[in-house]
């Protein structure tokens, strides 16, 4: 057995490989604050709008990281477009993605030069402490300004001259939470049919643009998210004593149309507007579902049972197998049946021949272009609308031969110039005082120092 005695470790060699680990942290750190650029430019270009909810959502699937990690970088890559100082440090080295998420957080404008300091001078351990004792001043000072807030809450709805009706209001910031969550899930289960753009689908010709870039604006969105959730809310039972029937839409096909979208023949709601081929036949995926016959007159002269689409047992089977949405990269967790050839076209009511998508994505499949099929061993297989396989799990990024020596090569590219004590903080083994650190750097606890009289 060989016994390591003290005067036998090479400390020369073990400092060589601690200043490699440095340096290479420090490479790291410089190539992570240009991950956040390209994040940031593919977020604020809506790259990840190919059928996923979010850019977080996107990075989850085409990177593989966990869903709240992904949030944090979007959340940090957003933050850091408005603190310049912040990211040109980490750009360059001088700060680890550790510190620099930590100070995102409380970090603004005015008081990022101070917060880079903190960075600077203390170590990881230290940011986070900092952190939290600064977002308990800024707690102190949000107590004062909630019943401000509480008091100030109002709503307006009142009718324009043109009859529109607008909408104008303040809410408290947890109310305000709950609405703009609830809208996040009503924009994914909009089933409106987009007016004047997709009248007919079969028209669409080679140089129209892909259908994810014909999106309505996020307002418009929101204005139909709002109309959802005000029909769902009726629908289960905010005005109990109303027949839940009465908020149901009802929407008349003729049988041709929904098994061909370009027969003629009628596709409207009941009160006469006209919706595509294509929402009928999703929204027929899925339904209560009555056969009426008509004369010649038009008058209807049988009309047969209401049944649902999709029976109870088989709903069941469904869920259980699929376990939420199947389109590659969704993580929602109900969602309706989609006949993968529909009902109407001859396919059966089988488990084989259905799929479970949630409302964004089922209305993708049917309106937006997307297609789905099930493969001879039984997998799904989905399509963008330019024919390209959009797949469950995206083929590994390729990685060079020598990944260091190219991240090496691509900071000295940029100018950076990094070592072994590029990140080293300054200090010197002194205990950290939070609340004297706090008194001086958080611009509340100034501000009350000099209001505070002469002694």
């Amino acid at each position: 057995m060989e016994i390591c005695t003290r005067d036998s470790v090479d400390y020369t060699a073990l400092d060589r490989l601690g200043d490699e680990i440095a340096e290479l942290s420090a490479h790291l750190e410089a190539a992570t604050a240009r991950l956040l650029d390209l994040i940031r430019e593919f977020d604020a270009r809506g790259g990840w709008n190919t059928g996923f909810s979010s850019c977080a959502a996107w990075l989850s699937w085409r990177v593989g990281l966990d869903l709240g990690a992904a949030r944090e970088r979007v959340r940090v890559a957003r933050a850091l477009s408005t603190l310049p100082r912040l990211a040109q440090a980490l750009a360059r080295g001088e700060l680890s993605y550790a510190k620099v998420r930590a100070l995102t957080r409380v970090a603004t404008p005015e008081t990022e030069e101070r917060l880079l300091a903190v960075g600077r001078a203390g170590t990881a351990c230290h940011v986070e402490r900092i952190v939290r004792g600064w977002r308990r001043v800024d707690r102190i000072a949000e107590v004062r300004e909630t019943a401000l807030r509480h008091n100030s809450r109002a709503l307006r709805v009142y009718q324009d001259e043109d009859g529109m009706v607008v909408v104008r209001g303040r809410l408290a910031p947890e109310a305000g939470a709950v609405l703009l969550q609830a809208l996040t899930a009503a924009r994914e289960a909009l089933y409106q049919q987009r007016r004047q753009t997709f009248d007919n689908v079969n028209d669409v010709s080679a140089e129209t643009p892909p259908i994810e870039q014909q999106q309505p604006p996020l307002e418009q969105q929101q204005a139909d998210a709002l109309t959802l959730l005000a029909e769902s809310a009726l629908r289960h039972g905010i005005d109990p004593g109303t027949p839940g029937e009465r908020y149901q839409i009802v929407v008349h096909v003729d049988a041709p149309v929904l098994a061909d979208a370009n027969a003629p023949g009628q596709s409207v709601l009941e009160d006469g507007a006209r919706v595509s081929a294509e929402t009928s036949q999703r929204l027929a995926c899925d339904a209560s579902r009555v056969v009426m016959q008509h004369g010649r007159d038009g008058r209807v002269v049988e009309v047969a049972a209401r049944t649902r689409t999709i029976p109870a047992a088989l709903r069941r089977a469904l869920h259980q197998r699929d376990r939420g949405c199947r389109f590659p990269g969704c993580v929602v967790r109900f969602g309706q049946g989609h006949h993968i050839r529909h009902w109407a076209q001859g396919g059966p009511t089988t488990l084989s021949n259905l799929a479970l998508l949630c409302r964004r994505h089922h209305r993708a499949v049917h309106e937006e272009g997307y297609k789905v099929e099930r493969l001879p061993d039984g997998e799904l297989q989905f399509r963008r609308p330019n024919g390209w396989v959009l797949p469950d799990v995206p083929p590994p990024s390729k990685v060079p031969d020598e990944p260091v020596e190219l991240l090496r090569a691509l900071n000295d590219a940029e100018g950076v110039v990094l070592h072994a004590h590029t990140a080293t903080p300054s200090w010197l083994g002194e205990r950290l005082n939070v609340g004297y650190a706090i008194d001086v750097l958080h611009p509340l606890a100034l501000s009350s120092q000099a209001c505070r009289p002469a002694s």
